[in-house]
């Protein structure tokens, strides 16, 4: 049977028109008072349709919107509401580069899932609401960039336990014509698309754009009536499938979103893979690079991996993406032979060791070697990311593996509760929202009066409490429970009580049941009738993830006993919605990672910004955020062999911390009745926490150490067809066949037995660099305090040393100085690396030569 679609748009009255151009995009998402317009437009369908703006105003009843054209109150605010969104996306302005000769540039930021806002299930944890807040930040810094990803027709699983508490999983699909969704049109009014080889078979791309803001996102769809079965399931749910689908979806991401961008007339100078499932987008710029100036690989290669910047997020290699050699050759093979090439060549790119022939293509190895600007997601994270990776450069110490860090942060508005909102708007100025890592503007939160950010404190969390109640009362309505457990829900949790927040995916190495393992010390805390303590948990486990499903299930058969049944609750279907009011309202914010496995996380920020304390592992984030006074510190940083041992230590450590510090400091009321030193702890949790960890300053830490140099690489070496990339090539030909003739032949330091501070220590080098010219070379001194027990530098420093003569025959005197502006023992090495000025890092070469 065949039938015929048509697309039946709203009817709505003239004056509600600019709530549809408002709804349209996501900037009302992070806007609180546009929010709440939609809300007030229609309270009951607001939240029935998941803060869908489309889909409410879709559903909007005669009798509605008469009402609401006699609301004169009403219609101003829809028109005020209409004035802010022209001013923001008409105030487009440009980004200051601070560059002498600033550079017109875009950059593409690829990303498997977008965390937006609830009515857009794009997402399923932490790296969707990362990507989400870099384009927010991005339109708000008015930054040139496009987002690229996958339109998923069921998005990531909607969750609800059964009777015994074991996670379920429901995939309801989107309709797109009722989401702040437009279809992309071409030149004849209908729907762009491109074609896409699968494995032999041709795959038609739809292509769509969500409107971020100033920020365009694109995203690619194969649910066509003209693709086969298997083909329109490409792109129906996140994170879903067997091994095959993964490569389905990450070749559609990485090649599929590289050839859409073309197809819109879009060449970016800069690509962004937030994390390896779009590594294949680098392969893709190689192809186009090689077939455009009819280069070879290694000339495309250097030309793409110079202007390519790859995020890794993962701590562990289990979370790294793996495809087996058949697999690669079934997907791969006739896109390799178009290259002249074999997917044994590829093979080789993406195996961590090219030596093994029946190991996997990795995308994280895949990614490295194909970006020469890479990251971790926070300063412990990078150093876990350098050993993890140590192999892929050998001849490289750990401290010199080129992998850096921008440490994640948080689009705070999109976050943070309208009460504290208006309370920072009142004391910090308007700068809080467009300026957030400004330093100037935190420490006015010591301005706000103890007793207003108290009480704009406990309205959240009443309304968390009473949103709680109302959650675990349609989970008990829904049929999973008895009309006796449905009384009951009203009088779970107090609005009274010490309110302890546990939100995120539940992976084990997170270990939320950790706080369990003593239940009746437990017990004795969140039953102390003069000092109530409560805690609220939420979040999925993957849906192949039985050992996260079973600490979910423990969770709720320990919420379900007689001491436990009103002091802690399991809310199902953790999404951006519930995360809003659990940051919101949650007194203390819990996190018990494995330390080192937490690469970052960002719920603790969110939770910080409205005045939650943080009791955390110090891992990820926290090791830098955690300062003695913004919150607590669960052990000293420690790291553990044997996991059952520090389970059993760090959980003492929380219930030691919540007996002797949380509990008693939360309940010490002043005359006043406030908590005058819980509240100085928000205020510095605050004005420390916000300015650190905003994504503002995790863009522009990304714009000046790798956006711009990435766009400059773009540019130097595309110049003239390929002409310095060309250079570039043969150069690393020539250095590599020579590096083994050079060589460090002495060293001599001009110094008595004993140097003072300040003073500074000359050190000459006699350098053999057979057949390189001392232009070719980085001669670095490598100096700092080193401890008494080894010679491992502290805080190491590089400071260059010049060529001074030649001294002989391929042989050369460089000399440098040491500052010595620091007491204690002090230690140095000589290293000599590659020079070239067009490579932009010198260490991506693997070679070096130490004294």
């Amino acid at each position: 049977m065949a039938i015929r679609r048509l697309v039946v748009k709203p009817d709505l009255p003239e004056e509600l028109e600019p709530l549809q151009r408002i709804g349209m995009n996501m900037w009302f998402n992070w806007n609180p008072d546009v929010s709440r317009l939609f809300q007030e437009v229609d309270p009951d369908q607001w939240e029935a349709c998941g803060h869908n703006p489309i889909r409410m105003l879709a559903d909007l009843s005669p009798e509605r919107k008469n009402e609401i054209l006699e609301d004169q109150g009403l219609l101003d605010w829809i028109s005020e509401a209409e004035q802010g969104f022209d001013r923001y996306i008409g105030d487009a302005g440009v980004y200051s580069f601070n560059l002498e000769r600033p550079i017109d540039y875009r950059i593409a930021y690829f990303s498997m899932e977008y965390g937006l806002g609830e009515c857009l299930h794009l997402y399923s944890g932490g790296l969707g609401l990362l990507a989400g807040d870099h384009l927010k930040s991005a339109s708000n810094l008015c930054l040139p960039l496009i987002g690229v990803g996958l339109l998923y027709q069921k998005g990531y699983f909607e969750q609800y336990l059964n009777i015994d508490g074991w996670q379920q999983e429901s995939y309801p699909e989107n309709d797109f014509y009722n989401l702040p969704l437009f279809p992309v049109l071409d030149a004849t009014g209908g729907q762009a698309s491109i074609q896409m080889d699968m494995a032999g078979q041709n795959v038609k791309v739809l292509l769509w754009r969500v409107q971020v803001g100033r920020i365009p996102l694109y995203l690619l769809d194969t649910n066509d009536p003209s693709n086969s079965e298997w083909a329109r399931r490409i792109t129906s749910a996140l994170y879903s499938g067997d091994a095959e689908m993964r490569i389905q979806q990450e070749i559609l991401l990485g090649i599929g979103g590289a050839r859409a961008l073309h197809l819109l007339g879009l060449w970016p100078f800069v690509y962004h893979l937030n994390e390896g499932h779009a590594a294949f987008a680098a392969l893709e710029r190689i192809r186009t690079t090689m077939t455009t100036y009819k280069v070879p690989f290694e000339v495309a290669v250097e030309a793409v991996a110079a202007s390519t910047v790859f995020t890794t997020h993962t701590p562990v290699p289990a979370g790294i993406d793996l495809f087996s050699p058949d697999l690669v050759d079934k997907y791969f093979r006739n896109y390799m032979t178009s290259l002249g090439m074999t997917v044994d060549d590829l093979l080789t790119l993406g195996r961590e060791r090219p030596e093994d022939k029946t190991s996997p293509l990795s995308m994280a190895v895949l990614a490295l070697r194909l970006s020469r600007g890479v990251n971790a997601v926070s300063e412990l994270h990078s150093r876990v990311s350098k050993k993890m990776w140590a192999s892929l450069w050998p001849q490289l110490g750990e401290d010199d593996i080129p992998i850096g860090y921008v440490t994640n942060g948080v689009h705070i508005p999109s976050y943070l509760s309208k009460e504290m909102a208006d309370l920072f708007q009142r004391y910090l100025g308007e700068g809080w929202v467009e300026d957030p890592d400004n330093k100037r503007i935190w420490p006015r939160v010591y301005n706000i009066p103890h007793d207003e950010l108290w009480r704009v404190h406990e309205t959240r969390r009443e309304r968390l409490v009473d949103f709680s109640r109302r959650q675990l009362a349609a989970q008990t309505k829904s049929g999973r429970g008895s009309v006796l457990d449905m009384s009951r829900t009203r009088d779970v949790l107090s609005s009274e009580a010490l309110t302890i927040g546990f939100a995120r995916r539940f992976a084990p190495y997170k270990r939320a049941g950790l706080i369990f393992s003593d239940p009746d010390r437990l017990l004795r805390i969140v039953s102390d009738k003069r000092r109530p303590v409560q805690l609220i948990f939420a979040g999925k486990a993957h849906p192949r993830d039985n050992e996260g499903k079973e600490i979910i299930r423990q969770i709720v058969h320990q919420t379900r006993t007689e001491g436990f049944r009103r002091k802690i609750v399991f809310l199902e279907d953790y999404d951006i919605n519930i995360a809003r009011y659990l940051v919101q309202g949650s007194d203390v914010w819990l996190n018990t990672p494995r330390r080192p496995n937490e690469a970052c996380g960002t719920s603790g920020m969110k939770a910080a910004a409205n005045g939650a304390l943080n009791l955390s592992i110090l891992d990820g984030w926290w090791a830098e955020g955690w300062n003695g006074s913004n919150g607590w510190a669960i052990g000293s940083g420690e790291e553990y062999n044997d996991p059952a041992y520090q389970d059993k230590v760090e959980a003492g450590m929380i219930y030691d911390l919540l007996e002797r510090e949380v509990v008693p400091t939360f309940f010490d009321r002043g005359p006043d009745g406030l908590p005058h030193r819980w509240i100085e702890m928000m205020k510095n949790s605050i004005a420390t926490i916000c300015e650190r960890f905003s994504s503002h300053r995790m863009i522009e830490e990304y714009m000046e150490g790798y956006y711009v140099q990435a766009a400059l690489a773009h540019q130097i070496l595309g110049e003239n067809r390929q002409a310095r990339a060309r250079t570039l090539s043969d150069w690393k030909k020539r250095i590599r066949a020579l590096w083994s003739q050079v060589r460090i032949q002495d060293i001599a330091e001009a110094r008595s037995e004993r140097l003072s501070l300040g003073e500074q220590l000359l050190v000459t080098a006699s350098i053999r660099l057979g057949g390189l010219e001392p232009q070719e070379v980085m001669v670095d001194l490598c100096h700092g305090r080193i401890t008494t027990s080894s010679d491992k530098m502290i805080n190491r420093r590089i400071t260059s040393m010049i060529c001074a003569e030649k001294l002989s025959d391929q042989v050369y005197r460089f000399e440098g100085r040491i500052p010595c502006d620091e007491t204690g023992i002090y230690g140095y090495t000589i290293r000599i690396l590659p020079f070239h000025p067009y490579l932009f890092n010198p260490l991506s070469m693997n070679l070096v030569v130490w004294a």
